[in-house]
């Protein structure tokens, strides 16, 4: 069986081969004379921009908060960007792992699920954009295939509603994957990686100019894995191929055609077991977490299909336009068992006395997803007396369409003792769901503003909404989103501001009472304050929030078939992030968040804290060696959807760890995350069922560039 990996390692050379290697002449500094020449670098100097690799773990400017090349510094709203080098230092083998280390984020909200990267920020499922392009509409599963962090070169998660940016999402904020692009210098590396669950995993990453002038320069990803999980009879195996080409026929002008295939093949590792047997007792003892309800040849396997482009084109110092366009086409063949949690709070319907035989659930579907989506911006600079100005004028438009077969039975199995293969019942009945269509069209404009030590920021955008069952009469929504931000510039370093933003999301259906369902708003006042210091390796930022939703759909305790929308809902908190490097030698990233969340939603912990350290060190005068540590910290909770039914998680305390060595041509790590082996829950829901988080998973691989 096969199993997910995607992208540690090898990643960080490939987005940054020059990054590494200028590291490893810092790190030669320490050796003894004769060693590599001395090689002085000044972070602050390297040139950067939101899209370009990034050496280290602080990344200075960002994208996805204006759509412009803008200072975090200067961004009066929070932004955690999580670089290459962080992904590959800590082992990312998905988008949750990578997100582990970031501020206001819980980044395994469902735990270990081989379908789907789930994580909530700031109490919210965050819409998911793939450079500035929506990558998904109805949810993770079937929508598209997951995200490998192989295939990125930055990671940027804007926290709290940005319906001025990017239209319809959600309140929680957007996560926006940059794709690693052709460069102009020659990078170029291959890895294998081994680890637990049979982890097998080949990659390479190869970049560099195709003509002597420089106008034509290409990129090729492409990855080979096979694996097993920590559940039995589930693989999660992957192959994917993602080239890029890169024209440049002058200065102000490029385009980059990017395409991807993709092809995955792994199963449902989440079995929905109940309350008792996992974090409540049963007579039969607790079920281990390898166990599996389904039955072998069970998969979840799906091919992604994307082509698109990125198109720049600057007619002067003061005006420049962009186009981002892409396609895609998604099979997903679903056919899995799941644990039956919903027929009796707990799970055990079938069984309420002995608690053995747990029904489950034989779904079986076929979908087919197409989206398209298209951004075209105009930024422009210039200056009004004292004021300068960059102005963004944009237009986006989006387009889904889904097709879907799919049925279902019902069968039980021992879930202490499974036999499979006896009591299995077949799907022999398949319905074919209506055809859906959603289209999303935008109108925005947005000005960023200097006057002496001030920054304003002041956008307003317009939507209309879509959606569509074939046989049904479509349901258009219409909505306006604003943000205005302020900022004060300190000599110093600190910059405190304040910002108000806004979103909308379309909600489908209707209540008992066949109302349709209004649209989802959302409203964040936020006040915090940067610190970022010109030519500082450090930067930290901390802010406070409110949060407020109207219409959010809950559970419907009278018409349980139903849900009902809540006039309003709150969320505030509190984030602190702070990331360093000291004496060259020590990286640091230190995280703290608190939320309080409105009993009407689901819960999540009110505290959250995690720290990470890297330390480049020689062994007897030989340079090149690293270590890393880190702790993350979850409080305890409870899933409250509206009661206080369900059983209340503990507190839990993760260590991963790592150690590397790199020279001029390779690089060797080996990383630990869950490195005590601890056995937790990520969330325990109130229908009655229970999400094991990740055990412990090492992986180690090798790099060599060239």
């Amino acid at each position: 069986m096969k199993r997910s990996m995607a992208g540690r390692k090898v990643a960080s050379v490939l987005a940054g081969c020059m990054a590494i290697y200028v590291h490893h002449q810092v790190l030669a500094q320490t050796a003894a004379p004769g060693a590599l020449p001395e090689v002085k670098v000044d972070a602050s100097a390297e040139a950067e921009t939101a899209t370009s690799p990034v050496i280290g773990y602080r990344a200075r400017n960002a994208a996805t908060a204006t759509k412009t090349d803008t200072p975090l510094a200067e961004t009066p709203q929070s932004v955690t960007v999580v670089t290459r080098d962080q992904m590959v230092d800590q082992g990312a083998g998905n988008l949750q792992d990578a997100l582990n280390y970031a501020a206001g984020v819980r980044s395994d909200a469902y735990g270990l699920d081989s379908r789907a990267d789930s994580f909530l920020v700031r109490g919210s499922e965050p819409s998911g954009y793939l450079d500035g392009l929506q990558m998904y509409s109805s949810g993770w599963y079937t929508a598209t295939a997951r995200p490998d962090p192989y295939t990125l070169e930055r990671l940027e998660v804007l926290r709290g509603p940005a319906g001025m940016l990017f239209g319809a999402g959600t309140a929680g904020g957007v996560v926006n994957m940059v794709s690693k692009r052709p460069q102009q210098q020659t990078y170029r590396e291959v890895g294998v990686q081994i680890g637990s669950w049979g982890r097998k995993q080949l990659q390479a990453d190869l970049t560099g100019p195709l003509t002597a002038d420089g106008d034509w320069s290409y990129r090729l990803v492409a990855l080979q894995r096979k694996a097993d999980t920590q559940v039995d009879y589930v693989p999660d195996d992957r192959s994917l191929i993602m080239p890029s080409l890169t024209w440049r026929p002058n200065t102000g002008t490029s385009l980059t055609l990017q395409g991807l295939w993709q092809k995955d093949k792994t199963g449902s590792t989440s079995q929905f077991f109940p309350w008792q047997g996992t974090i409540l007792p049963n007579d039969n003892g607790p079920l281990p977490v390898n166990r599996f309800i389904g039955e072998p040849g069970d998969g979840y396997d799906t091919e992604r299909k994307t082509f698109g482009w990125l198109f720049e084109h600057k007619f002067n110092d003061q005006w420049t336009f962009r186009q981002n366009f892409r396609m895609s086409r998604t099979f997903n063949d679903s056919h899995y068992h799941y644990g039956d949690f919903f027929s009796l709070p707990g799970g055990w319907g079938l069984d309420p006395v002995g608690q053995r035989l747990f029904g489950r659930v034989n779904d079986k579907s076929l979908t087919w997803t197409r989206m398209t989506g298209v951004d075209n911006h105009v930024e422009g600079h210039f200056n009004t007396g004292a004021l300068r100005h960059t102005l963004l004028i944009g237009a986006e438009y989006s387009r889904q369409r889904q097709d879907k077969r799919e049925g279902s039975a019902y069968s039980s199995i021992d879930a202490y003792a499974p036999v499979y293969g006896i009591g299995y019942v077949p799907v022999t009945e398949f319905t074919d769901r209506p055809r859906t269509t959603q289209r999303n069209a935008g109108v925005y404009v947005q000005d960023q503003m200097k006057w002496n030590n001030w920054i304003f920021v002041a956008g307003l955008r317009h939507d209309r909404s879509t959606s569509g069952t074939a046989g049904s009469a479509s349901e258009t929504t219409s909505a306006d989103s604003g943000r205005l931000g302020v900022m004060y510039t300190l000599p110093s370093g600190w910059s405190p501001y304040v910002s108000f933003t806004q979103s909308f999301t379309p909600q489908a259906g209707t209540d008992a009472n066949g109302m349709l369902f209004k649209p989802l708003r959302g409203e964040q006042v936020e006040a915090g304050v940067k610190y970022q210091p010109e030519g500082s390796a450090t930067s930290f930022t901390a802010s406070v929030y409110s949060l407020k939703e109207k219409n959010r759909i809950v559970s419907d305790s009278t018409n349980p078939d139903y849900g009902r929308q809540v006039d309003s809902t709150k969320n505030k908190g509190l984030e602190l992030e702070f990331k360093t490097t000291v004496a060259r030698d020590l990286d640091l990233i230190a995280n703290y968040t608190y939320i309080d969340v409105d009993h009407k939603l689901t819960d999540m912990p009110r505290n959250q804290v995690s720290v990470w350290g890297k330390y480049r060190f020689s062994i007897a005068g030989v340079p090149g060696f690293s270590a890393g540590a880190g702790l993350r910290y979850m409080g305890g909770f409870r899933d409250v959807e509206g009661s206080s039914v369900g059983p209340r998680l503990p507190a839990v305390a993760l260590l991963d760890l790592m150690f590397a060595y790199e020279s001029d041509k390779w690089r060797y790590a080996l990383n630990i995350n869950n490195a005590a082996d601890k056995t937790y829950f990520s969330t325990c829901l109130a229908r009655g069922d229970c999400w094991y988080g990740s055990r412990r998973n090492i992986v180690a691989g090798a790099t060599y560039r060239f």
